[in-house]
Protein backbone atom coordinates (compact mmCIF):
# COMPACT_ATOMS: atom_id res chain seq x y z
CA UNK A 1 0.00 0.00 0.00
CA UNK A 2 2.39 2.79 1.26
CA UNK A 3 4.51 1.24 -1.85
CA UNK A 4 1.78 1.94 -4.29
CA UNK A 5 1.41 5.69 -2.99
CA UNK A 6 5.39 6.31 -3.25
CA UNK A 7 5.02 5.19 -6.83
CA UNK A 8 2.06 7.48 -7.36
CA UNK A 9 4.23 10.09 -6.27
CA UNK A 10 6.98 9.95 -8.28
CA UNK A 11 4.58 9.76 -11.22
CA UNK A 12 2.32 12.72 -10.62
CA UNK A 13 6.18 14.65 -9.86
CA UNK A 14 7.20 13.92 -13.30
CA UNK A 15 4.17 14.55 -14.93
CA UNK A 16 3.80 18.01 -13.17
CA UNK A 17 7.88 18.47 -14.70
CA UNK A 18 6.81 18.02 -17.52
CA UNK A 19 3.99 19.66 -18.18
CA UNK A 20 6.14 22.38 -16.19
CA UNK A 21 9.45 22.26 -19.21
CA UNK A 22 8.43 23.34 -22.20
CA UNK A 23 11.57 21.59 -24.08
CA UNK A 24 9.91 18.40 -23.16
CA UNK A 25 6.66 19.30 -24.90
CA UNK A 26 8.67 20.47 -28.20
CA UNK A 27 10.50 17.07 -28.54
CA UNK A 28 7.46 15.03 -27.65
CA UNK A 29 5.40 16.95 -30.31
CA UNK A 30 7.12 19.22 -32.55
CA UNK A 31 10.22 17.34 -33.47
CA UNK A 32 7.48 14.33 -34.62
CA UNK A 33 5.33 16.78 -36.89
CA UNK A 34 8.95 18.32 -38.14
CA UNK A 35 10.06 15.64 -38.98
CA UNK A 36 7.09 13.77 -40.74
CA UNK A 37 6.18 17.38 -42.32
CA UNK A 38 10.11 17.32 -43.97
CA UNK A 39 9.90 13.36 -44.86
CA UNK A 40 6.48 13.33 -45.81
CA UNK A 41 5.96 16.09 -47.62
CA UNK A 42 9.03 17.91 -47.91
CA UNK A 43 11.43 15.29 -49.97
CA UNK A 44 10.28 13.80 -53.23
CA UNK A 45 12.76 11.40 -54.91
CA UNK A 46 10.57 11.60 -58.32
CA UNK A 47 12.45 13.12 -61.26
CA UNK A 48 9.81 15.51 -63.21
CA UNK A 49 10.68 18.62 -65.66
CA UNK A 50 13.98 18.11 -65.78
CA UNK A 51 15.89 20.82 -67.30
CA UNK A 52 17.48 19.43 -69.99
CA UNK A 53 19.27 21.26 -73.09
CA UNK A 54 18.77 20.18 -76.42
CA UNK A 55 21.46 21.35 -79.16
CA UNK A 56 19.22 21.07 -82.12
CA UNK A 57 22.31 21.01 -84.99
CA UNK A 58 20.38 18.79 -87.76
CA UNK A 59 17.48 20.85 -89.46
CA UNK A 60 16.32 17.39 -90.81
CA UNK A 61 12.50 16.27 -89.82
CA UNK A 62 13.97 13.64 -87.74
CA UNK A 63 15.66 15.64 -85.49
CA UNK A 64 12.91 17.80 -84.86
CA UNK A 65 10.72 14.84 -84.66
CA UNK A 66 12.81 13.68 -81.65
CA UNK A 67 13.32 17.26 -80.55
CA UNK A 68 9.19 17.19 -80.51
CA UNK A 69 9.14 13.82 -78.24
CA UNK A 70 11.32 15.28 -75.23
CA UNK A 71 8.94 18.64 -75.48
CA UNK A 72 5.95 16.34 -75.19
CA UNK A 73 7.41 14.44 -72.58
CA UNK A 74 6.03 15.19 -68.44
CA UNK A 75 9.81 14.21 -67.49
CA UNK A 76 11.80 17.04 -69.18
CA UNK A 77 11.64 20.80 -69.34
CA UNK A 78 14.20 21.37 -72.70
CA UNK A 79 15.53 24.45 -73.39
CA UNK A 80 16.19 24.03 -77.40
CA UNK A 81 19.09 25.28 -78.72
CA UNK A 82 21.23 25.49 -82.09
CA UNK A 83 24.08 25.09 -80.96
CA UNK A 84 25.47 23.55 -78.00
CA UNK A 85 28.32 26.41 -77.49
CA UNK A 86 25.20 27.75 -75.52
CA UNK A 87 23.85 25.23 -73.39
CA UNK A 88 26.98 23.61 -71.62
CA UNK A 89 28.22 26.79 -69.73
CA UNK A 90 24.29 26.27 -68.61
CA UNK A 91 25.25 22.65 -67.45
CA UNK A 92 28.14 23.84 -65.18
CA UNK A 93 26.07 26.79 -63.67
CA UNK A 94 23.41 24.36 -62.62
CA UNK A 95 20.61 25.47 -64.99
CA UNK A 96 20.57 22.56 -66.74
CA UNK A 97 21.02 19.05 -65.20
CA UNK A 98 22.36 17.77 -69.16
CA UNK A 99 22.51 18.58 -72.84
CA UNK A 100 21.40 16.05 -75.39
CA UNK A 101 22.89 16.81 -78.73
CA UNK A 102 21.74 16.32 -82.21
CA UNK A 103 24.41 17.05 -84.71
CA UNK A 104 24.61 17.36 -88.06
CA UNK A 105 23.71 14.57 -90.55
CA UNK A 106 21.59 12.50 -88.03
CA UNK A 107 18.75 12.99 -90.33
CA UNK A 108 20.49 11.51 -93.72
CA UNK A 109 21.81 8.81 -91.59
CA UNK A 110 18.64 7.83 -90.53
CA UNK A 111 17.12 7.80 -93.84
CA UNK A 112 20.24 5.81 -95.41
CA UNK A 113 19.18 2.89 -93.46
CA UNK A 114 22.65 1.35 -93.68
CA UNK A 115 23.60 -1.14 -91.13
CA UNK A 116 26.61 0.40 -90.25
CA UNK A 117 25.96 4.10 -90.37
CA UNK A 118 23.94 4.41 -87.15
CA UNK A 119 22.46 8.06 -86.24
CA UNK A 120 24.59 9.03 -83.65
CA UNK A 121 23.23 11.37 -80.45
CA UNK A 122 25.15 12.70 -77.54
CA UNK A 123 23.80 12.64 -74.50
CA UNK A 124 25.95 14.89 -71.39
CA UNK A 125 24.23 14.79 -67.58
CA UNK A 126 25.75 16.37 -64.69
CA UNK A 127 27.37 14.11 -62.43
CA UNK A 128 27.83 16.09 -59.40
CA UNK A 129 24.25 14.68 -58.42
CA UNK A 130 24.77 10.68 -58.90
CA UNK A 131 21.37 9.71 -58.79
CA UNK A 132 19.63 12.78 -61.12
CA UNK A 133 22.57 12.12 -63.19
CA UNK A 134 21.88 8.46 -63.59
CA UNK A 135 18.04 8.85 -63.90
CA UNK A 136 17.98 11.65 -66.21
CA UNK A 137 20.37 9.25 -68.64
CA UNK A 138 17.84 6.64 -68.47
CA UNK A 139 14.91 8.67 -68.81
CA UNK A 140 16.55 10.10 -71.90
CA UNK A 141 17.35 6.43 -73.25
CA UNK A 142 13.89 5.90 -72.87
CA UNK A 143 12.37 8.09 -74.44
CA UNK A 144 14.65 8.04 -77.69
CA UNK A 145 14.57 4.09 -77.51
CA UNK A 146 10.96 4.59 -77.64
CA UNK A 147 10.78 7.32 -80.56
CA UNK A 148 12.52 5.08 -82.61
CA UNK A 149 10.95 2.11 -82.10
CA UNK A 150 7.47 3.93 -82.59
CA UNK A 151 8.49 5.84 -86.23
CA UNK A 152 10.09 4.63 -89.49
CA UNK A 153 13.82 4.63 -88.26
CA UNK A 154 13.76 1.05 -87.53
CA UNK A 155 14.54 1.21 -83.88
CA UNK A 156 18.38 -0.22 -84.31
CA UNK A 157 19.93 3.19 -85.93
CA UNK A 158 19.98 5.74 -83.20
CA UNK A 159 22.97 5.30 -81.22
CA UNK A 160 23.68 7.46 -77.99
CA UNK A 161 27.14 8.40 -76.51
CA UNK A 162 26.72 8.99 -72.91
CA UNK A 163 29.23 10.90 -70.41
CA UNK A 164 28.84 12.20 -66.96
CA UNK A 165 30.23 15.80 -66.16
CA UNK A 166 32.43 16.19 -63.07
CA UNK A 167 31.85 12.84 -61.76
CA UNK A 168 32.35 9.90 -64.67
CA UNK A 169 32.13 7.17 -62.35
CA UNK A 170 29.10 8.27 -60.36
CA UNK A 171 30.68 8.23 -56.92
CA UNK A 172 27.67 9.59 -54.78
CA UNK A 173 30.54 10.50 -51.97
CA UNK A 174 32.13 13.02 -54.22
CA UNK A 175 29.24 14.80 -53.99
CA UNK A 176 27.93 13.88 -50.76
CA UNK A 177 31.55 14.88 -48.60
CA UNK A 178 31.18 18.60 -49.34
CA UNK A 179 27.83 18.56 -47.85
CA UNK A 180 29.14 16.43 -44.51
CA UNK A 181 31.38 19.03 -44.75
CA UNK A 182 29.32 21.67 -44.62
CA UNK A 183 27.35 20.12 -41.73
CA UNK A 184 30.20 19.96 -39.84
CA UNK A 185 30.76 23.45 -40.28
CA UNK A 186 27.17 24.24 -38.95
CA UNK A 187 27.30 21.56 -36.07
CA UNK A 188 30.79 23.59 -34.92
CA UNK A 189 29.39 27.08 -35.19
CA UNK A 190 25.81 26.93 -34.46
CA UNK A 191 25.49 23.72 -31.69
CA UNK A 192 28.41 24.45 -29.70
CA UNK A 193 28.49 28.46 -29.93
CA UNK A 194 25.21 28.23 -28.61
CA UNK A 195 25.88 25.78 -25.74
CA UNK A 196 28.86 27.62 -24.73
CA UNK A 197 27.17 31.26 -23.60
CA UNK A 198 24.26 28.73 -22.70
CA UNK A 199 26.25 27.31 -20.22
CA UNK A 200 27.49 31.06 -18.66
CA UNK A 201 24.10 31.88 -17.98
CA UNK A 202 23.57 28.31 -16.16
CA UNK A 203 27.15 28.95 -14.43
CA UNK A 204 25.68 32.79 -13.36
CA UNK A 205 29.60 33.70 -15.10
CA UNK A 206 27.39 35.72 -17.78
CA UNK A 207 26.71 38.44 -14.81
CA UNK A 208 29.73 38.18 -13.68
CA UNK A 209 31.09 39.33 -17.07
CA UNK A 210 28.49 41.80 -17.68
CA UNK A 211 29.23 43.89 -14.92
CA UNK A 212 32.62 44.70 -16.19
CA UNK A 213 33.67 47.51 -18.54
CA UNK A 214 33.63 45.66 -21.81
CA UNK A 215 31.35 46.89 -24.64
CA UNK A 216 28.99 44.14 -25.84
CA UNK A 217 30.73 43.79 -29.16
CA UNK A 218 33.37 42.95 -27.34
CA UNK A 219 31.78 40.34 -25.61
CA UNK A 220 30.35 39.20 -29.19
CA UNK A 221 34.03 38.80 -30.55
CA UNK A 222 35.68 37.13 -27.82
CA UNK A 223 32.85 34.51 -27.98
CA UNK A 224 33.09 34.21 -31.87
CA UNK A 225 37.21 34.20 -33.22
CA UNK A 226 37.17 31.07 -31.04
CA UNK A 227 34.47 28.96 -32.55
CA UNK A 228 35.38 30.77 -35.93
CA UNK A 229 39.23 29.50 -35.90
CA UNK A 230 38.26 26.28 -34.92
CA UNK A 231 35.51 25.57 -37.65
CA UNK A 232 38.06 26.67 -40.44
CA UNK A 233 40.27 24.21 -39.01
CA UNK A 234 37.85 21.33 -38.58
CA UNK A 235 37.04 22.33 -42.41
CA UNK A 236 40.64 22.32 -44.06
CA UNK A 237 41.14 19.12 -41.44
CA UNK A 238 38.05 17.75 -43.71
CA UNK A 239 39.42 18.80 -46.75
CA UNK A 240 43.12 17.21 -46.01
CA UNK A 241 40.95 14.07 -44.84
CA UNK A 242 38.79 13.67 -48.08
CA UNK A 243 41.26 14.28 -50.35
CA UNK A 244 44.46 12.83 -49.30
CA UNK A 245 42.51 10.10 -47.63
CA UNK A 246 39.51 9.38 -49.09
CA UNK A 247 40.73 10.43 -52.86
CA UNK A 248 37.74 12.85 -53.28
CA UNK A 249 38.89 15.47 -56.24
CA UNK A 250 39.01 18.73 -55.37
CA UNK A 251 39.23 21.04 -58.71
CA UNK A 252 38.73 24.68 -56.99
CA UNK A 253 41.65 27.16 -55.01
CA UNK A 254 42.27 26.71 -50.90
CA UNK A 255 41.70 30.60 -51.11
CA UNK A 256 38.11 30.52 -52.18
CA UNK A 257 37.48 27.58 -49.55
CA UNK A 258 38.50 29.84 -47.34
CA UNK A 259 36.50 32.38 -48.23
CA UNK A 260 33.97 30.12 -48.33
CA UNK A 261 33.99 28.71 -45.05
CA UNK A 262 34.48 32.48 -43.19
CA UNK A 263 31.14 33.24 -44.93
CA UNK A 264 29.06 30.73 -44.04
CA UNK A 265 30.55 30.91 -40.02
CA UNK A 266 29.14 34.26 -39.84
CA UNK A 267 25.93 33.39 -40.17
CA UNK A 268 26.37 29.90 -38.41
CA UNK A 269 28.21 31.83 -35.31
CA UNK A 270 25.06 34.69 -35.44
CA UNK A 271 22.74 32.10 -35.34
CA UNK A 272 24.00 29.99 -32.15
CA UNK A 273 24.52 33.03 -30.10
CA UNK A 274 21.09 34.65 -30.76
CA UNK A 275 19.85 30.98 -29.39
CA UNK A 276 22.06 31.27 -26.51
CA UNK A 277 20.54 34.37 -25.78
CA UNK A 278 17.51 33.55 -25.98
CA UNK A 279 17.69 30.21 -23.68
CA UNK A 280 20.30 30.78 -21.55
CA UNK A 281 19.80 26.68 -21.04
CA UNK A 282 22.14 24.36 -22.63
CA UNK A 283 19.66 21.50 -23.05
CA UNK A 284 16.84 23.95 -24.97
CA UNK A 285 20.21 25.65 -26.92
CA UNK A 286 21.20 22.41 -28.18
CA UNK A 287 17.84 21.18 -28.96
CA UNK A 288 17.14 24.58 -30.73
CA UNK A 289 19.99 24.49 -32.34
CA UNK A 290 19.58 21.19 -33.82
CA UNK A 291 16.30 21.87 -34.98
CA UNK A 292 16.77 24.86 -36.72
CA UNK A 293 20.20 24.81 -38.11
CA UNK A 294 21.49 20.97 -38.25
CA UNK A 295 18.61 19.37 -39.05
CA UNK A 296 17.13 21.43 -41.98
CA UNK A 297 20.83 21.41 -43.11
CA UNK A 298 21.00 18.33 -43.33
CA UNK A 299 17.96 17.91 -45.28
CA UNK A 300 17.13 20.89 -47.28
CA UNK A 301 20.20 22.09 -48.12
CA UNK A 302 20.64 19.76 -51.15
CA UNK A 303 23.65 17.62 -50.90
CA UNK A 304 20.88 14.71 -49.86
CA UNK A 305 17.76 15.05 -51.38
CA UNK A 306 18.12 17.44 -54.45
CA UNK A 307 16.21 20.80 -54.35
CA UNK A 308 14.75 21.05 -57.55
CA UNK A 309 12.87 17.93 -56.90
CA UNK A 310 10.83 19.59 -53.92
CA UNK A 311 7.85 20.99 -53.78
CA UNK A 312 7.79 24.89 -53.96
CA UNK A 313 6.94 25.81 -50.68
CA UNK A 314 10.10 23.56 -49.26
CA UNK A 315 12.71 25.22 -51.98
CA UNK A 316 11.47 28.60 -50.50
CA UNK A 317 12.37 27.06 -46.61
CA UNK A 318 15.39 26.15 -48.72
CA UNK A 319 16.14 29.40 -49.99
CA UNK A 320 16.74 31.15 -46.37
CA UNK A 321 18.56 28.30 -45.21
CA UNK A 322 22.72 29.46 -45.23
CA UNK A 323 23.94 25.82 -45.87
CA UNK A 324 21.85 25.61 -48.55
CA UNK A 325 24.65 28.03 -50.49
CA UNK A 326 27.45 26.70 -48.57
CA UNK A 327 26.61 23.07 -50.06
CA UNK A 328 26.61 24.55 -53.65
CA UNK A 329 29.87 26.64 -53.41
CA UNK A 330 31.63 23.54 -51.66
CA UNK A 331 29.98 20.51 -54.63
CA UNK A 332 31.15 23.33 -57.60
CA UNK A 333 34.53 23.77 -55.51
CA UNK A 334 35.12 20.20 -55.22
CA UNK A 335 34.06 19.08 -58.64
CA UNK A 336 34.22 21.65 -61.10
CA UNK A 337 36.66 24.56 -59.48
CA UNK A 338 36.29 28.05 -59.36
CA UNK A 339 33.46 28.51 -61.33
CA UNK A 340 32.41 32.50 -60.66
CA UNK A 341 28.99 32.65 -62.06
CA UNK A 342 27.91 29.88 -59.57
CA UNK A 343 30.57 31.10 -56.35
CA UNK A 344 29.94 34.82 -56.62
CA UNK A 345 26.15 34.44 -56.58
CA UNK A 346 26.07 32.02 -53.16
CA UNK A 347 28.91 34.32 -51.86
CA UNK A 348 26.75 37.18 -51.71
CA UNK A 349 24.08 35.46 -50.04
CA UNK A 350 26.17 33.92 -47.49
CA UNK A 351 27.25 37.05 -46.68
CA UNK A 352 23.51 38.79 -46.20
CA UNK A 353 22.54 36.35 -43.83
CA UNK A 354 25.71 36.65 -41.97
CA UNK A 355 25.38 39.95 -41.33
CA UNK A 356 21.97 39.84 -40.54
CA UNK A 357 22.20 37.40 -37.94
CA UNK A 358 25.72 39.26 -36.50
CA UNK A 359 23.48 42.58 -36.42
CA UNK A 360 20.59 41.03 -34.54
CA UNK A 361 23.10 39.47 -31.81
CA UNK A 362 24.54 42.43 -31.60
CA UNK A 363 21.33 44.32 -30.77
CA UNK A 364 20.06 41.72 -28.44
CA UNK A 365 23.22 41.83 -26.48
CA UNK A 366 22.94 45.20 -25.90
CA UNK A 367 19.47 45.56 -24.86
CA UNK A 368 20.44 43.21 -22.30
CA UNK A 369 23.62 44.50 -21.24
CA UNK A 370 22.64 47.97 -20.73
Amino acid sequence: MRGGRRLFALVKKEGLQIVRDPSSIIIAFVLPLALLFLFGYGISLDAKDIRLGIALEDEGWEARDLTAAFLGSPYFRPLVSPARRELFPRVVGGDLKGVLVIPHGFSAALRSGQPGRAAQVQLATDGAFPNTGSMVQNYALGLISQWADGGSTGGESVSVESRYWYNSELESRYSLLPGIMAMIMALIGTMLTSLVVAREWERGTMEALLSTPVSALEILLGKLIPYYLLAIFSAFFSLGVAVGFMGIPFRGSLFMFFCVGSLFMLSALGQGLIISTAAKNQYIASFAALLSAFLPAALLSGFIFEIDSMPPFQRFIAAMLPARYLVACLQTLFLAGDVWGVLIPNMLKLTAFGVFLLGVTLRKTSKRLF
